[in-house]
C-alpha cells in the first residue's frame, strides 16, 4: 500500500520514493531492462555510461549528481555495481517487485547467451567458438575506453576530483589496495569541503601507506582462502565471489579463479581464460562468467546454482536496504565523501581501460580494429552503433584469422 508525501509516493512497507507520475510497472521494468541487457556490452565501464544516459539525458529519473552518489554507494558495497544500479532503480520506480523484474531483465539476456556458449565450448572445445571472437577483443578494449571517456565527463567536477583521480590511478599502478584507495578519497574530499586542510592532506598520506602495505585485493582474498571448501558446491562459491568482492565486479575474479580452477576437473587455467574472453564478447554482466564455471563444474544445473549465487547478494543490498541506501545519497553530510568515492572510482577505471587497450595491441591487425572502433564510437551516435561495430569487428577478426 502506498501514501503521498511532499508531492511524491511512498511505499508504507519500504519506505522507498516513487516520482507520483510513474506509471511503471514490474512488467515494463523488466521489458525495458531487458533491452538494457541486450545493449549491455563491453563491462561493467560501458554498462553504468548506458544507464546513465538513458536514465539521466533521456527519462530523467535521477538528476547527475543522483546517478553519481549512487554510483559511488554501489561502487563501495560488494557485487557488480551496474546490476546493482538497474536493481535500484526497479525499486525507485515500482518497490521489490520492480527492483527484482529490473535484475531478472538485466541478467536474462546475458545468462542464455552465456549458457549457450558455455553448452558448445564444454561439448565442442574453444575450437568452435573462439575464431569468432580474434576481432571482438579489440573492440570491446575501445568501447570501454569510450565508455570511461563519457564517464569522466560527468564526474569530474573540479580541480579536487581531478587530483583524486590522479592519486587513485597512481596507487591502483603501484598495486594499492583498491578498498583503502576509495576511502581515502571519500574522506580527503569530505574533510577538504569541512574547511579541515590539515587533515585531509593527513588521510591522503596515512591512507596511501596503507593502500600500499596491503596491495590489490590482499586482505580480501586471504579471508576467501581461510573459509574456501574444497568440497563446496558451485552456490557457495558464487555466494562468496558475490559477498567479497569488494571494489566492482573486476575484483570478484580472483575469487572465482581459486575456486574453480583444479577444483573442479572441467576448469584449467587456459578454460578460466577462456571464459573471460566470452564473458567480455557478449553483451552481459563480467561477473556471468559464472554461468560459464557453473556450467563445466556441473552442466546447466551448476550454471544457475553459481549465478545465483553471485548475484543474489546484489538483489539483497537493494531489497532489504533500499531505503538507507538512499538516504545515504541525500544527505549532504555525505556528499563530499561519495563524490570523492565517484572520483577514485574513475582513476581506478582508467587504469583498466588503458590495460584492456594495452591487451589489445597484440599486433597490426588488432591494434587497426582497435583504432577503427575507438573513432567509430566516438563518432557514430545511432542507438545501434555499439552491436553494429562489434559484429563488424567480430566478422573481420574471424576472416582475418
Amino acid at each position: 500500500m502506498r501514501r503521498r508525501r511532499h508531492g511524491r509516493c511512498v511505499d508504507r512497507e519500504t519506505g522507498v520514493n516513487f516520482v507520483k507520475q510513474s506509471t511503471d510497472t514490474p512488467l515494463s521494468l523488466f521489458l525495458f531492462f531487458l533491452r538494457v541487457g541486450l545493449n549491455a556490452w563491453g563491462g561493467p565501464v560501458a554498462q553504468i555510461a548506458h544507464l546513465r544516459e538513458l536514465t539521466v539525458d533521456k527519462l530523467n529519473w535521477v538528476s547527475g549528481e543522483q546517478f553519481r552518489r549512487l554510483q559511488a554507494v554501489y561502487q563501495v558495497l560488494p557485487g557488480p555495481e551496474a546490476c546493482e544500479m538497474c536493481i535500484c532503480f526497479g525499486m525507485m520506480r515500482a518497490g521489490r517487485f520492480g527492483a527484482i523484474a529490473a535484475g531478472l531483465g538485466f541478467l536474462l539476456p546475458g545468462f542464455v547467451l552465456m549458457s549457450v556458449l558455455s553448452a558448445l565450448y564444454f561439448t565442442h572445445g574453444s575450437g568452435a567458438l573462439l575464431p569468432f571472437f580474434i576481432g571482438v577483443a579489440p573492440a570491446v578494449a575501445a568501447l570501454i575506453v569510450r565508455a570511461a571517456h563519457r564517464i569522466g565527463e560527468h564526474t569530474l567536477l573540479d580541480k579536487k576530483q581531478y587530483f583524486l583521480t590522479v592519486i587513485a590511478l597512481l596507487l591502483t599502478l603501484a598495486g594499492g589496495n583498491f578498498f583503502v584507495i576509495l576511502l581515502i578519497c571519500g574522506w580527503f574530499r569530505s574533510a577538504w569541503l569541512d574547511g579541515k586542510i590539515l587533515r585531509a592532506w593527513g588521510v591522503i598520506t596515512l591512507g596511501s601507506i596503507v593502500a600500499l602495505l596491503f596491495p590489490g585485493g590482499e586482505i580480501f582474498a586471504k579471508i576467501g582462502e581461510n573459509i574456501a571448501d574444497p568440497n563446496a558446491s558451485p552456490l557457495f562459491d558464487g555466494l562468496k565471489a558475490g559477498l567479497l568482492s569488494f571494489g566492482g565486479a573486476y575484483t570478484a575474479i580472483p575469487f572465482l579463479h581459486a575456486d574453480t580452477v583444479g577444483v573442479y576437473p572441467a576448469i584449467t587455467e587456459k578454460t578460466f581464460l577462456d571464459g573471460l574472453a566470452l564473458g567480455s564478447a557478449i553483451p552481459a554482466p563480467l561477473l556471468m562468467i559464472s554461468a560459464f564455471l557453473g556450467y563445466g563444474a556441473g552442466g546447466f544445473a551448476g550454471a544457475v546454482i553459481m549465478t545465483i549465487g553471485v548475484f543474489l547478494p546484489a538483489f539483497c543490498f537493494t531489497l532489504f536496504g533500499h531505503q538507507y541506501l538512499e538516504k545515504i545519497t541525500e544527505d549532504r553530510r555525505l556528499s563530499g565523501f561519495l563524490d570523492g568515492v565517484a572520483a577514485g572510482v574513475f582513476g581506478l577505471l582508467i587504469v583498466t581501460a588503458c590495460y584492456l587497450a594495452l591487451n589489445a595491441f597484440t599486433g597490426f591487425f588488432n591494434i587497426l580494429i582497435f583504432s577503427v572502433a575507438l573513432i567509430g564510437f566516438f563518432r557514430w551516435k545511432h542507438k545501434f552503433a555499439v552491436p553494429y561495430i562489434l559484429g563488424a569487428c567480430a566478422l573481420f577478426g574471424w576472416l582475418i584469422g
